[in-house]
């Protein structure tokens, strides 16, 4: 009997679990929306809550507590700052799990993660500004190699 046993092994050893929620958490934090397994979804509700929860709380002890589980310093500051004051008014219930149909390669179901109240800007903002520097990066080669010419 399973009584009183929370969460889904999801067929991973326990470091690999934790790994994996603590990655999902940080780009869940990061992008404010992601796409993934409808069980995993489930199961990250309680670690990404649990850190917003750690960013309200705005301690020094609180923000170790954070990194030690995130290892990410952006996403920390974000949580501290950003998050922080967005949710300052709500108990609870920051996230919301909605069904997305099931994937093609094997029928898992899947399912979006999102903040309650996300600013659709900060989904995918970084991969946008790494491949702005990029183009950037590949005109400046161009402008010398015409310049010398």
């Amino acid at each position: 009997m399973r009584h009183r046993m929370s969460g889904r092994k999801l067929g991973r050893p326990s470091a690999h679990r934790e790994a994996m929620f603590a990655n999902l958490a940080a780009s869940l934090l990061n992008h404010e929306q992601i796409r993934t397994t409808k069980p995993k979804a489930k199961d990250l509700r309680r670690y990404a809550e649990q850190m917003i929860t750690l960013g309200k709380r705005g301690t020094l002890h609180a923000r170790r507590q954070a990194f030690a589980f995130l290892r990410d310093d952006a996403v920390v500051a974000k949580l501290f700052d950003a998050l922080a004051a967005r949710y300052k008014d709500r108990n609870g219930g920051y996230t919301r799990v909605i069904g997305a149909g099931f994937r093609y390669g094997d029928d898992a179901e899947m399912a979006v993660i999102e903040l309650v109240d996300r600013d659709p800007a900060a989904k995918g903002a970084e991969d946008k500004a790494r491949h702005e520097a990029q183009l950037a990066a590949q005109d400046v080669p161009q402008e010398r190699v015409a310049a010398t010419a």
